[in-house]
């Protein structure tokens, strides 16, 4: 490890940027794709865990909230304990926080859900009354739409846990981010990977978001020209438009997937346009629920205005639901 030889705020040159992440794992691995891209370019970087209130909660994630997973690792770069803090981009509150700037977003993992299941299942395969978890509302109104008779449970728990209750023979099945079995080496337990027709991923989900300080100009200069990709940027500021405009959180049942696409102009000209889907459900659960879904294109810099469009079109269809 470097020794820090400069301390003074706003610069990065002969210090070590502090990153800020959750212990968990995942996180811990998440975190290390940034450093390793910092440390590449030749800026030396320490990780420096944090303990959230939602890794010490063994509740549903809907009941703790929105931010349980963000807010102590916020606190720790706004205190000044870390420079950098970095999360999945998915588990950050939609508004913004003030001090805070998002400095970067690298490039996105696959962005969608992934099942792991007992005997190499596929989805399809599964027998009617089979049990499979997930800790996600958005998954378990879009699993429960399939109609092929699963039983949906919830569940917490690190990867680790979640798939340990498929080996035990607790669940048959579970639902995880693809992005996250990824990260931690385990793609080879995937039994399917989900098409977004059948379930929607969430808003930002296999994305990073990497913040700093507002006053700390240099530090997200740095990050911006080393981490940051522009594509993946205006994709998840669609999907997070979408999802701040429906006025629901991240834990609400709500999926969206942007994508840049060659698109032709009147003259035949090719050029990249943003592609955003979503979809919402008007509950979680009960014969009542319905599940929602549109679609539109836009130039790629009217990203957060396709966003509340899309939303828009959402509420008219009857998603005001979520809010009440």
């Amino acid at each position: 490890m470097t020794t820090v030889t400069d301390s003074r705020p706003g610069t990065t040159s002969g210090r070590t940027i502090r990153i800020g992440t959750r212990a968990s794992k995942l996180a811990m691995a998440q975190s290390g794709t940034i450093a390793a891209m910092l440390e590449a370019a030749g800026q030396p970087v320490e990780l420096v865990p944090v303990s959230t209130p939602g890794d010490r909660s063994s509740a549903p994630i809907a009941e703790i909230g929105v931010g349980v997973f963000t807010s102590a690792v916020r606190d720790a770069l706004l205190d000044g304990r870390v420079d950098v803090a970095v999360h999945s981009h998915k588990d950050l509150p939609t508004a913004a926080e003030p001090g805070i700037v998002l400095a970067a977003v690298p490039v996105r993992e696959d962005p969608r859900d992934a099942l792991v299941a007992r005997d190499g299942l596929a989805l399809g395969e599964l027998p009617p009354g089979s049990t499979v978890g997930t800790g996600s509302p958005r998954r378990m109104t879009q699993l429960r739409a399939l109609g092929l008779g699963l039983n949906v449970v919830p569940i917490r728990g690190n990867i680790d846990t979640r798939i340990g209750k498929v080996t035990s023979g607790e669940l048959d099945a579970v639902v995880l981010a693809r992005a996250g079995l990824s990260r931690v080496g385990r793609l080879g337990e995937i039994t399917e990977t989900l098409d977004p027709i059948q379930v929607l991923p969430a808003p930002a989900q296999g994305a990073l978001a990497v913040e700093t300080r507002v006053n700390d100009v240099d530090t997200e200069h740095l990050l911006q020209s080393i981490v940051d990709d522009e594509a993946t940027r205006v994709a998840v500021t669609a999907e997070r438009a979408l999802l701040a405009a429906l006025e629901a959180g991240c834990s609400a049942p709500v999926g969206a997937l942007a994508e840049v696409v060659e698109d032709l102009t009147g003259e035949g000209a090719v050029i990249e346009r943003l592609s955003l889907r979503g979809v919402a459900a008007t509950g979680t659960e009960g014969d009542a629920v319905q599940i929602l879904r549109a679609s539109a294109i836009a130039d790629k810099h009217e990203a957060e205005g396709l966003g509340r469009r899309l939303a828009a079109e959402l509420l008219d269809l009857g998603a005001g639901a979520l809010s009440r």
